[in-house]
């Protein structure tokens, strides 16, 4: 996958290199409403606007996940087995207060949709699109993450703050690849749209 993922983003990053030479020329002959990407224009709106285009709820989204996965695969929740008697006593103890979270969790995200006038629906009471649809990926980060967490505390897998924070530390080193992947991404699309559009 990461072989994959370098190839990938060596090619997008050769595509840039094109754009940018093929906006020049194209511009330099008047063809058509081209801007340059090297003409002051290109070059103010390059480093005047590069932090603004990755800022975006993505990017938001991809850390949150990272973050969840991280902590999910370290407290040791992933890797149960079937059947579950065969548990040690403190995991299947672990397991069931995950579960117990887990319903709440979800209880309560379900009081703050599904009832009429809920807080989390639109002005409409609409589900999609609402501040609910918005907000879709961080909840289930966020009850990865509480579940995650209670399950590993709970089986000693997390016997303290920093290997939490070490967990999560780890799923944002795993996603690394990716969020080099965003960056050039983000700039081809955005260097796309200033080029063409």
């Amino acid at each position: 996958m990461k072989r994959f993922l370098a190839y990938l983003v060596s090619a997008l990053a050769l595509a840039e290199v094109v754009l940018v030479l093929a906006s020049w020329l194209l511009s330099a002959t008047m063809a058509g409403n081209v801007r340059s990407l090297l003409g002051s224009e290109g070059v103010r709106w390059f480093f005047g606007g590069f932090t603004t285009m990755l800022a975006s709820p993505w990017l938001a989204w991809l850390v949150l996940l990272a973050l969840a996965g991280g902590c999910l695969w370290h407290s040791g929740i992933a890797s149960i087995r079937l059947p579950l008697s065969s548990l040690p006593y403190r995991q299947r103890v672990a397991l069931r207060t995950a579960l117990v979270l887990m319903v709440i969790y979800v209880a309560a995200v379900l009081a703050l949709t599904v009832v009429p006038h809920a807080v989390l629906l639109s002005a409409t009471g609409r589900l999609f699109p609402s501040p609910f649809s918005r907000a879709f990926v961080p909840i289930v980060s966020f009850g990865v993450l509480l579940v995650s967490v209670s399950y590993g505390w709970a089986s000693g897998t997390f016997r303290s703050f920093a290997s939490i924070v070490s967990a999560m530390s780890a799923g944002i080193a795993a996603a690394a690849p990716l969020f080099v992947l965003y960056v050039v991404v983000v700039q081809f699309c955005e260097s796309l749209r200033f080029v063409f559009f």
